[in-house]
């Protein structure tokens, strides 16, 4: 039995403004899927991005402009934006306040191909 206390995990800053704590990954043993969360600043977010697999982003607190392709929607506490595998999408705070979001993607590995990077990132390797 693999027991992971979220608050025992670090908060990594992932780029200006974008913080993420990683509950469930490879890292920690997981198979199949990793789970996070972000707290994000007004006016940043994640840039626009592929992952080879299916991903949940949930608003937890705050407003989210969320995008897949060229369809955009605001999003704000207890709503979920469910992510095709091989969509372009991506996400900013349009709100005053942060925002926190939780996020499941159906890896255990966070692997992502940003517009215009010439590699794919990869995080929480096992």
């Amino acid at each position: 039995m693999n027991i992971v206390s979220h608050e025992d995990q670090p908060r990594e800053t992932w780029r200006a403004g974008v913080e993420t704590r990683m509950h469930i990954a490879a890292a920690n043993g997981a198979a199949g899927l990793c789970i996070f969360e972000q707290w994000v600043e007004p006016g940043t977010g994640a840039p626009t991005h592929v992952h080879s697999v299916e991903e949940v982003l949930t608003v937890i607190a705050g407003v989210a402009e969320m995008w897949i392709d060229d369809r955009r929607a605001a999003l704000t506490a207890g709503q979920s934006l469910t992510i095709p595998a091989h969509r372009r999408h991506g996400f900013r705070n349009v709100g005053s306040a942060a925002l926190h979001i939780h996020a499941v993607l159906a890896s255990p590995i966070f692997e992502a191909s940003f517009d215009g990077a010439a590699e794919p990132v990869r995080r929480w390797t096992s």
